[in-house]
């Protein structure tokens, strides 16, 4: 079987600040290094209100909540010559009711469409039904990160077996090192650093980690635990910096201050990987369970880091047979006490370093890049 010599991409893109946007464009960049090489180009989404200044492998832009602009876009992707569309799909990057405009474009595209999907929901309302089922039709294969996500489409939405692939999140190739050389670059040398990093937002449950600090600290007092990121778009829009606000003076009145660090960034992909090399603990204290994907826990995976998570979809999968550990939602006192024994037993800590660092292999990019060619 012959590779696809023209894929496009249709979905968020660097440098607009979300995940879509970086999966979006690391997936592109790895299938553009791949032997033989295949000609790549993105149709990027780009939310009301905003402009980016978008790098040369956007060919085009859609303004979310134009229909006109996503006719356009199938017109323009149809005269490219491209033979296969792929395309990212989350609830709330494309307009309509539930994203229903991103139909307009599918079915006018004259060419094979991969959908990535980086949510599937349970239990979806009416009308997102109707708009993930009218996706799923125009699709000719959907791609899931997590077995979760085949048995949510199997089961809920009675797709075809033999239209579903798994494909895990790709990682980038990183070696396996120690933490020290990047704790004394970045500022935190002879520190026990925990680490969170994502766009922040009220379900990452990052208050459950403040409140468990005190608790840490007991066992481990040089322990600190980094928040590596910018407030999501969305919040500051609405309530500019209250919520990041609420977290400091959190971690103020467990008198945990000296041992939270916020750091308000949203990082290139080179300064984050050192931020992850750097920690001992990596933690997803997320707050809901139907969350299908995570490009943090997958990196922290990928770098080999001991990582302890509440069990969302994607978290039991990843972490399960001893390559992490798992806590209850909204657990304080169990996230704090699973972390303080990663922080006390180094055997243990670097035994589940080596079971995460060996079973990733196969998520780098380039291999993930191979499964999606």
């Amino acid at each position: 079987m012959t590779a696809p010599g023209q894929v496009v991409f249709i979905g968020n893109s660097l440098p607009r600040r979300c995940g879509i946007a970086t999966f979006t464009t690391d997936l592109q960049q790895a299938l553009a290094r791949s032997a033989p090489p295949v000609e790549t180009g993105i149709v990027a989404m780009t939310d009301h209100g905003h402009t980016y200044d978008y790098p040369s492998a956007v060919c085009l832009e859609i303004t979310d909540k134009k229909l006109e602009d996503y006719e356009r876009a199938a017109n323009s992707v149809n005269a490219g010559g491209y033979e296969v569309a792929s395309l990212q799909h989350e609830f709330g990057i494309f307009g309509g009711e539930a994203g229903a405009h991103v139909i307009a474009l599918m079915r006018q595209l004259r060419m094979p469409i991969v959908t990535t999907l980086h949510t599937v929901l349970a239990q979806p309302t009416p009308v997102q039904r109707s708009v993930f089922e009218a996706i799923l039709d125009a699709s000719t294969r959907v791609i899931v990160m997590a077995e979760k996500g085949r048995e949510l489409l199997r089961n809920t939405y009675r797709l075809a077996a033999e239209k579903i692939e798994v494909i895990p999140h790709g990682i980038p190739e990183f070696e396996f090192l120690e933490p020290d050389g990047a704790k004394a670059k970045l500022g935190f040398s002879n520190r026990s650093v925990i680490l969170t990093f994502g766009l922040l937002s009220p379900n990452k449950g990052i208050e459950v980690m403040i409140d468990a600090m005190p608790s840490i600290l007991k066992s481990r007092p040089d322990a600190v635990y980094v928040v590596l990121g910018a407030t999501h778009p969305n919040l500051v829009r609405d309530q500019c910096e209250a919520y990041r606000e609420s977290l400091i003076e959190r971690a103020r009145q467990a008198g945990v201050e000296d041992h939270v660090v916020f750091l308000d960034q949203f990082v290139d992909q080179k300064t984050l990987l050192e931020f992850i090399s750097m920690c001992d603990v990596y933690v997803t204290p997320y707050l809901n369970e139907a969350q299908m994907t995570s490009g943090t826990l997958a990196y922290s995976f990928g770098l080999g880091k001991a990582v302890v998570s509440t069990p969302y979809w994607h978290a039991r999968e990843l972490l399960a047979d001893g390559r992490g550990i798992l806590v209850p939602f909204g657990d304080a006192a169990a996230i704090g006490s699973e972390i303080a024994k990663l922080l006390k037993n180094d055997a243990l800590r670097q035994a589940m370093r080596k079971r995460a660092y060996s079973s990733s292999r196969s998520m780098t990019w380039e291999r993930t890049a191979d499964r999606y060619m």
